[in-house]
């Protein structure tokens, strides 16, 4: 007599050619398949951190088969890469919309800084994923268009402060002054994801919070040299 083989083997109880509805793929066209991954892919980032992204996990979450993400994304890194486009595109939108549109240009600087931190908070893990750039492909053209856009967001507003056009080739003090605005809202982003503020606020008086301390940071902006 033949030993049945793995295909032909089921569990008790359980109708032929039928899955339970966890391991039934869910039916998507292929456009919305590709959303559907990326959709999946970030809720695993928040919730378990890119340790625990993998093209599998994102199957598993988007219910369909482990070949799903590869036929979209290629492998691991094209998964990143294009979840972390998304982020940038979610990121730039934010930002451009963060000033009100008569701003002056240091409330424009504080208004992009305050919702690039804000991002941050809101989305920790897809914001790390975005500046971690040895998990990226970075010349993927979705990903390095988003990326140059967020560039061009806080280069503009530190063109308008310096009331000067920011070209394609920067002078030298165009250049210190978008380097030294980044630093400061992407430190005290990080710095803030790494509750490193804590012991610092326990020195202030009570109710002072994170809130109040980037306040106090950005009000310094119209103080700062041009």
């Amino acid at each position: 007599m033949t030993e049945p083989t793995q295909t032909t083997r089921r569990r008790p109880g359980r109708p032929p050619g039928k899955r339970p509805a966890a391991e039934r793929e869910t039916p998507y066209h292929h456009g919305s398949l590709r959303v559907a991954l990326l959709e999946a892919a970030e809720r695993i980032l928040e919730k378990d951190g890119i340790q625990g992204l993998t093209l599998r996990a994102a199957a598993r979450e988007a219910g369909v088969s482990h070949a799903a993400p590869m036929n979209h994304f290629g492998d691991l890194t094209g998964l990143l890469s294009d979840l972390a486009a998304v982020g940038f595109e979610r990121f730039n939108a934010a930002l451009t919309s963060a000033p009100s549109p008569d701003a002056t240009p240091e409330e424009r600087m504080s208004a992009i800084g305050r919702a690039y931190i804000v991002f941050a908070r809101s989305h920790p893990g897809l914001f790390l994923l975005m500046f971690r750039g040895e998990r990226l492909d970075l010349n993927r053209p979705a990903l390095h268009q988003a990326v140059r856009a967020a560039f061009e967001v806080l280069s503009g507003a530190v063109g308008q402060r310096r009331e000067e056009d920011i070209a394609p080739v920067l002078t030298l003090p165009q250049a210190a002054q978008i380097a030294a605005s980044w630093s400061l809202v992407h430190g005290f982003a990080m710095l803030s994801l790494d509750g490193r503020f804590k012991p610092m606020l326990a020195k202030l008086p009570p109710g002072t919070d994170e809130n109040a301390l980037m306040a106090a940071i950005f009000a310094g902006f119209g103080h700062q040299g041009g």
